[in-house]
Order: structure tokens, then sequence, then C-alpha cells
């Protein structure tokens, strides 16, 4: 679930979308504030017939447009009174220069742009909604406006304008007979666009063609010019994808009128210039579901990494709001979030049309979209505008009409030119009108001699007025003579003074000029490097991303290789276990050995003490001489058919050995398995470490090693092995141990011997008996090995008589 500050149902008409959406955003442009309007959405979700519409039902583009021209309509300037510059600012003229630019652009042989009156194409006029007059609560009536609108797309990370006049079009090149495209030398394709940041830190796209319109059908037939050129493919998910991110710019230029309500103010400080951007992004999709290839996979590739930058900006800027951070929003990696840094920090307001197919197959990519556009919703930056104060009287322009109203309306009653009337008479005229009235020149009388005195007296009146008149002026005019040569030396000297400041001028001004080619070379340079700079940026990010990914795989590793060695410990504990409880049933096992052995002895006792019993109680005279002690040794001795009992040491083959000296020390390894035998021979190591396990710090102190191996044998006896060797320091600054002699130490019970198959003899012989019983004979011939035997112990030896 997700919460939204409008929902729109699947029926919706364009109208209430308008409404609640795009309605505010057309208001605060009037008023002189920027606004910024999304369509944001998976492909085919519908964005782009949401900013367009469909024939008979116009979208929001339209109807921006209608709004705009429903309000201003009757404040609009003539064509060219307002004139962009090439660094996202306004300047105003004068009606005489408009006019003049106007005569100027229509004497030009280009496409001039459509007029207001002109026949609508019938491909989109079904789109303009001319019933509904939606119009503007709050006009400034004081004011002129003047719209201008752009047509821009963002292809691949590059912005191209898509009003600029191309000699052929880039993307539907001509084709040959063979399906092949034709190579033309005249082709050339679009230029793209560089990004720039205006004085007042806000960006615009540089270069881009931007067109004064004055009525809704002219705005809209130059969106739908750049329309034709937009880039669309056909892909899995929709005929016509859009392949680029469009931006209409809709620019609304205002100024006041004079004191009079008759001009435009010439002052530049008093321009308002405000700014409506319609986006229509390309739709976010997958490419495993596109099935796309080369190019388009390219394009969905850029697609998807300029709207994943759109979704890192805001989440930064909302992480920045909620934690009180100043993280660095990454406004440069996309083209499409540099574009409108100005909106994210502040200068207008910015609203998101989220578009959602409910198809099952979009499923997670609209859930994306939906979670996205939630956590938009928390991000608010504001920030005031101040606008410029006229300090003018409002009212002019009604004031200024109702007098020119009032004016022709008294000309008419009149019936005569302006000027003829009595406030228009001149000052002579009126100095006449003051002269005493001629008195009457009707002669009644012949003799009547007084009305002729008096008219002859008022002219001569009136004479001497004339020529005193005549004087005046005469000095008027000389003095006015005068005058007019000294204004005529003054304007001279001050058009000399002027043409030397104008040389200044323009000599500062070609240097300025001069500056200006070196700055923009060196902005150019500039830009390369800023360019390289985020391709070696990508290349250390991609590094980056590797290096992190080894990490993990190497982290997993030593994981890995952790539980193993629990694993082999756990392993070894057991069989360490099960060593014990198998020594321990070989102990019980030679415990019974060895009692059965002691019952044998105690067998074997008995015997001889029946013997002896029955060799006293014998008859003295029945008992055979005792042989002599001589004899005894002559007689030969049969050899013992079970080996000696003692300890018989096999020595292996005799290699170089290291010289003994008194300081040599060894390390005895015991390991903790080893089980302590109880024979006579013990092995003996001299000046000896004595440790469970080897260890670096054991053998760097020692010179020999010495590793105690124990094994059981076929017969059920302990075999214990001295494996022995010389430790030495290795190249890498450790310990090493090369093994040089095993000697074996076996032990052998003297139960196991073989007995005689024969039955014994029912009287036995005493001498017999006396070779049984007698250690000294059995025991008279002594075996000695010598020392240095090559074979051991058993193979070389001799013997002697004791």
């Amino acid at each position: 679930q997700y919460s939204f500050k409008e929902v729109f149902g699947t029926l919706v008409v364009q109208k209430e979308l308008f409404d609640v959406v795009a309605k505010p955003l057309v208001e605060d442009l009037i008023r002189g504030k920027n606004g910024l309007l999304f369509t944001y959405g998976v492909t085919g979700s519908g964005k782009t017939h949401t900013m367009t519409g469909s024939p008979g039902d116009g979208g929001l583009l339209p109807r921006c447009l209608a709004m705009i021209f429903n309000s201003i309509g009757p404040f609009q300037a003539k064509r060219y009174v307002f004139k962009l510059d090439d660094k996202n600012g306004v300047d105003v003229q004068s009606e005489v220069e408009a006019l003049l630019e106007r005569q100027r652009r229509e004497a030009m042989p280009i496409p001039k742009t459509p007029a207001g009156k002109k026949q609508l194409d019938p491909e989109f006029a079904d789109m303009m909604d001319v019933q509904e007059q939606c119009k503007a609560a709050e006009v400034d009536e004081d004011n002129v406006y003047g719209v201008f609108v752009s047509y821009i797309e963002i292809y691949n990370n590059y912005i191209y304008d898509l009003l600029e006049e191309a000699p052929l079009d880039s993307i539907k090149p001509k084709w040959n007979s063979c399906n092949t495209p034709v190579r033309n030398a005249d082709f050339v394709p679009p230029q793209s666009k560089i990004l720039r940041e205006d004085q007042n830190h806000n960006m615009y796209v540089t270069g881009c063609t931007e067109v004064e319109v004055k009525s809704t059908e002219e705005a809209f037939e130059v969106f739908w010019r750049g329309q034709k050129k937009r880039r669309i493919a056909n892909t899995q998910l929709n005929r016509e994808s859009s392949r680029s991110h469009s931006v209409f710019i809709i620019k609304l230029a205002q100024a006041p009128l004079d004191a009079d309500g008759d001009n435009v103010l010439q002052e530049k400080e008093q321009i308002i210039l405000s700014q409506l951007s319609l986006v229509d992004l390309a739709g976010s999709e997958r490419t495993n579901r596109t099935k796309a290839e080369g190019n388009r996979l390219r394009e969905a590739g850029n697609i998807n990494q300029s709207l994943m930058t759109l979704r890192t900006c805001i989440e930064v800027l909302r992480e920045n709001q909620l934690y009180g951070t100043n993280k660095m929003v990454p406004y440069r990696d996309s083209k499409l979030t540099h574009l409108f840094k100005n909106y994210f920090d502040g200068e207008g307001k910015v609203r998101m049309i989220v578009c959602v197919n409910p198809k099952a197959e979009d499923y997670e990519e609209s859930l994306q979209v939906m979670r996205f556009a939630e956590m938009t919703q928390e991000v608010e930056v504001a920030r005031p505008v101040d606008r410029p104060l006229c300090g003018l009287t409002p009212g002019r322009r009604l004031r200024n009409q109702a007098f020119r109203e009032e004016l022709s309306r008294k000309l008419e009653l009149r019936g005569g030119p302006v000027g003829t009337g009595p406030e228009e008479q001149s000052a002579a005229e009126l100095f006449f009108q003051n002269f005493p009235p001629l008195p009457s020149c009707e002669l009644l009388d012949i003799n009547d001699d007084q009305t002729l005195p008096k008219l002859i007296e008022a002219l001569e009146q009136r004479h001497k007025m004339r020529q005193m008149l005549a004087e005046e002026f005469a000095k008027n005019v000389l003095a006015f003579k005068t005058m007019l040569q000294e204004f005529d030396s003054s304007v001279t000297s001050k058009e000399n003074y002027i043409q030397g400041k104008l040389s200044e001028k323009e000599k500062t001004i070609t240097g300025q000029k001069t500056e200006l080619e070196r700055l923009e070379k060196k902005i150019k340079t500039l830009e390369y490097k800023i360019e390289i700079l985020e391709k070696t940026a990508t290349i250390y990010e991609e590094d980056k991303r590797n290096l992190q990914q080894e990490l993990e795989n190497k982290s997993q590793k030593l994981q890995r290789q952790a539980s193993d060695k629990r694993r082999l410990e756990a392993r070894l504990q057991g069989m360490v276990t099960e060593t014990s409880l198998k020594w321990e049933k070989e102990c019980e096992r030679r415990v019974a050995a060895k009692q059965l052995e002691m019952q044998n002895k105690l067998w074997v006792k008995d015997e001889k003490l029946k013997q002896l019993k029955a060799i006293v109680t014998e008859p003295r005279a029945q008992r055979p001489e005792r042989p002599s002690r001589e004899r005894e040794r002559e007689k030969p001795l049969p050899r013992s058919v079970s080996p000696s009992p003692a300890a018989s040491v096999p020595v292996a083959p005799l290699r170089p050995r290291r010289s003994r000296s008194a300081g040599e020390r060894w390390v005895d390894h015991r390991p903790p398995s080893h089980i302590p035998t109880e024979t006579v021979l013990q092995p003996r190591v001299p000046r000896a470490v004595t440790v469970d396990v080897p260890s670096e710090r054991a053998l760097s102190r020692c010179d020999r090693y010495l590793l105690t191996h124990q094994e059981l044998a076929s017969d059920g006896e302990i075999h214990t092995k001295l494996i022995k060797g010389d430790v030495f320091k290795t190249r890498g600054g450790g310990q090493a141990v090369q093994f040089t002699d095993i000697e074996t130490l076996k032990q052998e019970s003297p139960t196991g011997r073989k007995r005689r198959s024969s039955p014994p003899d029912p009287d036995p012989d005493p001498g017999a008996d006396s070779e049984w019983t007698d250690v000294e004979t059995r025991c008279s011939v002594a075996v000695e090995m010598r020392a240095g035997s090559t074979l051991g112990p058993g193979f070389q030896h001799h013997a002697q008589p004791k």
C-alpha cells in the first residue's frame, strides 16, 4: 500500500487531471514563479498520452497553453518587443525597434513562425480544446506579456534541440534499392547542446531555439513539429516507446507599462521571466523483458541510469532534510538532473504524475515506481521569489484606455481633426483677440467727421503695435539664431566628445569580445576536462565496485574456510574421542591378556611344584646323577623360538648427520594421543622442549626435532616410531623441518611364542628339568650389538660364553 496526494482512476478525464495538477503551476507561471511537471512510470503506462492527449481530448500540454493565452491574450506585447539573449535573460525593445525587427525578419528568406489565423493541421487540430475557456484568477493588467517556447530531448545523456532546422532527418536516413543506407556527404548529424549556468545560478541550454508564439494553435504547432523529430522505437513492451526524455519549456516574459500606461517601461530590471517545464520521461524498463539489443540496449541503459540518478538526488535531498545533513546531491551525474538542479534547490514548484499500468507483468517495476514516488512527497524545498518593485500607480492601462475612448468620442462630436479647438490656438491669435475692437466704420451722414478719425486713430495704434511686435519678433529671431548657433557649437562639441567616448567604448567592447572568446575557449577546454574527469570517475567507480565485489568474495571465502575449520575441529574432536575409547578398550584387552598370562605363569609354577614334589618324594637311589657344569656347557643349547624379550631397535640407513655440539637442543613433539609404555628401554632426549603441538616459537629455539608416533600392530602390540629431523630457517623468516632418521621401538609379549606340537614326555628327564629351571644354564650365551652397525640390532652380532 502506498499513499499519494491524489489518486485518479482509469476513467478520469483530462480536464479533471489538469485542474488538480497543472492549473496551479500555470497560475504560478503568470505570477512570475517557475514550475516543473514530470510524467513518470513504466514503459507503456500512458505518460505521453497524459502529456499530449488524444484526438478530441487534449492532454496537459495543450490545456496549459490554452490557459496561458486565455489569461494574457489582451495584454500581449507586439512581436519582438521582448527579445531573449543567449544567456538565459530577456531584453525589452521600444515599439520602433520592434517594428524594424519585424520588417527585417519578414524580409529574411527563412520559414516564418506559423500565424495564429492559419488553417490548423488536421493531425492535431482535434487536440486543441477551444470550448473550455480556462483563465487565471490574478493577472496584472498593467503589464505586457510575451510567450516563448522551446523543445529539447535528452537522448543517451546528450541534449538535442528538436526545433533546430537540420538539412536532413538524422533519424530516418535514406535507403537505396539494396536496403542499405545511403551515405550522403551533405548529411550533418544534430549537434549536442551544452548546459550552462547564468548569472542567477540557473541552468539553461545554450544555443537552443526559442520561438515567440502569440496563440495556442501556434504554440502547439511548434510542439508538434518537434514531436515528429523525437526518437521513438518499437520494443516488446510498446510499439512507439519513447527512447528519450522530452522537455517542453514555456517562458513567460512580463514587463510593466510606463506612467502613462501606453508604452513598455524600458528598464531591464523590471522584467520578470518565469518558466514552466513539461517533462515526458522515458519509461523505466528491464532489458530482459524488452529483448533489447544493440542501440536499443544502450538506450535502455542510459534511460535507466538517468532515472536512477533522479532517484538518488531525491533520496539525498530527503536525507538532508530529515537528518539535517549536508550531503552533496549528485546533480551532475545525469543531464536530466543537472538541467533541473534549480527546481530541486527551491527555485520553483515540482509536481510529478505517476502513471501505473495494471498489467501483471509490470507488477515489480510498478512497485518500484510507486515506492520512489511516495518517497518524493516527503521532500519539501521552498524559497520566496523576490519580485522587483515597480513604484508606478496601478490601473494605468485602464485609465489610458478610458482617456483615449473619451478623446475619440469628443472628436466624433466636434467632427473635426485634433487641434482645432480653442485650447489648441496659438499665442499670437490669443494676443490679437485681446486687442480693443475696431470702431464702427459705417458712414451714415456726409457731414460725419468723427467716425473716420476714430478709425484712423485705432488703425494707427494697431500699426504701432504691429511695428513694436515686428521689432520684438526680429530681436527674438536674432536671439534665437544666436542661441541656435551656440546650441550647434555645443552639439558639435558634444558629438566630438561622444565620438571619442564611442571609440573608447568600441575599443573596450573589442577587448571584451576578445576576452569573451578566450573565456569561451577556456570554457570548452574546461568542459572537455570535466568530461574526461567524469569518465575517469566512472572508471574509478567501476574499479571500486569490482574491488568491493572481490572483497565480498574474499570475505565469503574466509567465512567458508572458518566454517570448514570449525567442522574439521569438530571432526578431530570426534576422532580424539573415538581414539580415546579405542585405547580404553585396548587397555582393557591388555589387562585381560596380562591376567591370562599371570594365570599361565601360576599354572606353570604349579606344574613345577608338582614335579619338584615328585622328585622330593621319590627314593634317592633312583635319582640320576646331576650332570656337571662343564658337560652342560658343552651341550648345545637349542635356540629359543620366541625372540628375546628385550626391545630391539631397527635403525634406518645411515645418513650424514650434523655434528652434535654441546648447545644442541631438541623439540620433543608428543601428540596428545601419546600413550606411555611400561618398557625398560625408554627414549631419552637431552635438553628437550616437550610440546603437544609444534609452534614457531619452540622451533626457533631448537636445532633438532623429534616426533613420537605410535601405531597398533596386527598382533595387538604398540609400535613406537621416533622420527628425527633437523630444524633450519627458511628464506621467508619461518622455520622448516627436514626429516633425517626414523627409529622404531617394538614391544612383544613372551606369551605369544609358539608352543611345541609334540606331547610332553610323561617321564621327564631330570636334565631337561634342570635346563628349564636353571636360569644360569639358559642364559649362558649373550647377544651383543656392535657399534656402528648399518643393519641394526639382530642382524650383525656375535656370541660369547658367559
